[in-house]
């Protein structure tokens, strides 16, 4: 079995290869086709979360995989599916992809003193997950035909989930930056107009507003951590949120190198970093968008 410090270290390893190959696990473009976008488990139906989201986008991108649904063995017995035998062609151990099961545990120890106190500690297993396209009898979980992309994005979604948070949003006009003011909790950003001619138009905007949305979330969420982290935090939780607000997702085409570059020196200091990176993006986006999201109440199912 892994040690706690192996699993971390193949982990940050496997998503450094995959940056340093040009590939962004955390950006998902948004595609119309029925049964795409990012890893979902086969029987919560439930979107996995986390570095595990990275991992299996990571996957899913190496081995070709067009479908987001996954779930170990069992799972997919569970559903009346069969995952298939390992082809000769694959290497022992190279068929499934491997996810992180996370999970805080607590025992009592006696200090120096002399007196018992509790200790936290983390606690990673791995298991193994197949994709449907591995699975005979999944048919129904595999992408479907893409449908006809809209020519302009509905963005109203996104608008009602920026405008719910209630965040200091300050449109200025002219060459200034965007960013988040911490001592006055405001967000300034330049008009839309601004953006309707660059590469990824609106959508560029939204995307913008999104990330300057994570920053302001870190003291509400208590965030600690670098200037380094908390850009590569507010990328992922940006990323994570267009996804689900189906806003075009594009790549930095400008210092694409150097964006690179940064993320990966980020995440190689510290094999921790892109656990704690990668889950207290997935809690900004949860955060943000909790605002506009509609709240089921049990036993309110339409009829």
């Amino acid at each position: 079995m892994a040690s706690q410090s192996e699993i971390r270290e193949r982990v940050t390893t496997e998503i450094i290869e995959a940056l340093k190959k040009g590939v962004v696990p955390w950006r998902k473009p948004w595609s119309p086709a029925g049964n795409t976008g990012f890893p979902k488990n086969v029987v919560s139906q439930k979107n996995y979360s986390g570095v595990n989201r990275l991992l299996l986008t990571c996957a899913a991108m190496k081995k070709g995989y067009q479908s987001q649904w996954w779930g170990t063995f069992r799972q997919w017995q569970q559903r009346g599916c069969r995952v298939r035998q390992r082809p000769h062609d694959v290497d022992p151990g190279h068929w499934g992809s491997r996810i992180i099961f996370y999970q805080n545990l607590t025992t009592t120890v006696t200090n120096q003193d002399g007196d018992e106190v509790e200790r936290t500690f983390p606690l990673l297993k791995e298991f193994c997950v197949f994709n449907a396209e591995q699975v005979d009898g999944a048919e129904a979980f595999h992408a479907e035909a893409k449908g006809e992309a809209s020519a302009t994005p509905d963005f109203e979604p996104a608008e009602k989930a920026i405008a719910a948070t209630g965040a200091d949003l300050r449109i200025i006009a002219g060459d200034k930056a965007c960013y988040y003011r911490p001592p006055l909790d405001y967000i300034q950003i330049p008009p839309k107009a601004q953006f309707e001619e660059g590469a990824g138009g609106l959508a560029e905007w939204y995307s913008t507003a999104l990330h300057e949305l994570a920053h302001w979330s870190e003291v509400r969420l208590n965030w600690k951590g670098s200037y380094g982290l908390g850009e590569l935090r507010a990328e992922m939780a940006a990323c994570f949120m267009c996804a689900e607000l189906a806003i075009p997702n594009h790549n930095p085409t400008e210092n694409h190198a150097a964006y690179l570059d940064n993320w990966i020196k980020t995440i190689s200091e510290d094999y921790r970093a892109i656990f704690k990176i990668s889950s207290s993006a997935n809690a900004a986006a949860d955060y943000i968008l909790a605002f506009s999201r509609e709240v089921k109440v049990e036993g309110d199912e339409a009829a």
